[in-house]
């Protein structure tokens, strides 16, 4: 019964993305998810109660499919503070592309004042922003911190640099590549967050 249970979440979250790449989702249902899944709206709710349940749980469902953990691995194991900031901005800023679909379809959402998409969206940023917070007190940790910031403004501009709406706006109305994107970034982050060593 617990696989097919299993099996049944998981054609769940697959329709769920297949929906969000589909288009802009701001009229994403249950009962569309339902359909696409191939079972009933009762069904869906045995599994998810809410709407909120089923889209933060679709986000981490794409974590585990692009294995988040070991894009992020480089940045947790990183041997200085200004290699840890650099790391998780390339993990994050690459992750981006990755989850756009499911992205886009919760800020529409939350745009047209959904707060089931809200609570969804909310719930995954301050995730992002827990590992801003890491890569600011690697460098806060080693004196590297630059005194133009405190901690918490320092976590929040990083947070903001990496929103997904900058990337939206510098890859797609910009016309940036990724890689200008990203290098763009980083160079931004070093100069507002990153101390110059003593002595140079």
């Amino acid at each position: 019964m617990s696989i097919k249970k299993s099996d049944t979440r998981t054609r769940i979250l697959d329709a769920t993305l297949a929906l969000t790449a589909d288009g802009p989702g701001s009229g994403l249902r249950m009962a569309d998810i339902a359909k696409r899944a191939g079972i009933s709206r009762q069904a869906l709710y045995l599994h998810f109660a809410t709407r909120t349940d089923l889209l933060v749980a679709t986000t981490l469902y794409v974590d585990q499919l692009k294995d988040i953990d070991a894009r992020l691995a480089p940045s947790r194991s990183a041997a200085s503070g200004p290699e840890r900031l650099d790391a998780y901005i390339e993990a994050w800023g690459n992750y981006i592309p990755e989850i756009y679909g499911i992205a886009r379809v919760l800020l529409a959402l939350k745009d047209a004042g959904d707060e089931e998409a809200a609570a969804a969206w909310t719930n995954r940023m301050d995730a992002m922003r827990e590992g801003c917070a890491a890569a600011i007190d690697a460098l806060k940790a080693e004196g590297r911190l630059s005194s133009d910031n405190t901690r918490s403004q320092a976590t929040a501009l990083l947070w903001t640099l990496l929103s997904v709406r900058n990337w939206e706006h510098l890859r797609l109305d910009c016309g940036w590549s990724q890689k200008a994107y990203i290098d763009g970034i980083k160079t931004s982050a070093n100069r507002l967050f990153v101390a110059p060593e003593e002595g140079i």
